[in-house]
């Protein structure tokens, strides 16, 4: 069975172009997982379809609701499946995460939106909390989306080119080497001998020691 993917968000259709484009659209189209999306003001019982109030105490924003998102949650769930709210002071996302998100049958990603969710369903509902950065989004069905894509990747068959997940940024720690196509000259600049010289053994070489100087230069903290 694929993996299944529940999202909730207030913004359902902002995932419709995104889900449907490039590799992911066609690894959903070729059954290597399925993604459903959901609104979750179908789950309120206001008469207005509200799903969001004033936060208690005061302050800027407006807050979810617990009572759709429990709704939502305890309708969609299935027996082992991993319940995740996308929030910035969560989890970092990493490879190694996303890798594992992968393997799961199912998850329900609940996005967060405006100030953030009503602490109780944090409590009772979400088994893993998770963020895609250090910084702050309108809301998160944009960090849902990030996170589908990251861990599609890992889905056997989504890529096609499964060569293209050990040669990539992060891959052991280091970022990514350059990459060069044709034409082997453009505008005074050339491609760097070794990639045209067909010597594989010094090609890699090559490549490594650029990954090791670009993150050296720019995330000298994954040296560490």
């Amino acid at each position: 069975m694929p993996l299944t993917i529940d999202v909730l968000t207030l913004f359902p259709r902002m995932l419709d172009g995104f889900l449907a484009e490039s590799i992911l659209g066609k690894g959903i189209a070729a059954g290597h997982l399925a993604v459903k999306v959901h609104d979750v003001r179908a789950w309120s019982t206001d008469k207005h379809r509200r799903a969001d109030d004033r936060p208690f105490g005061g302050g800027a924003g407006m807050v979810m609701t617990p009572e759709p998102v429990f709704a939502a949650i305890e309708q969609l769930q299935t027996p082992g499946c991993r319940r995740i709210y996308l929030t910035p002071d969560g989890t970092p996302l990493s490879p190694a995460l996303a890798c594992e998100l992968s393997q799961q049958p199912h998850l329900i990603f609940l996005s967060g939106h405006y100030e953030g969710i009503d602490q109780r369903i944090r409590q009772r509902v979400i088994d893993q909390e998770i963020s895609i950065g250090d910084y702050v989004l309108t809301n998160g069905t944009l960090a849902a989306a990030v996170a589908i894509d990251a861990l599609a990747r890992f889905i056997p068959g989504v890529l096609g080119e499964e060569k293209s997940l050990t040669h990539e940024s992060f891959t052991n720690k280091l970022l990514d080497f350059p990459q060069y196509t044709r034409p082997a000259e453009f505008r005074g600049m050339s491609v760097p001998e070794v990639l045209l010289s067909g010597n594989h053994a010094e090609i890699e070489k090559w490549r490594h020691a650029r990954q090791v100087e670009k993150t050296r230069q720019v995330r000298p903290d994954l040296l560490k």
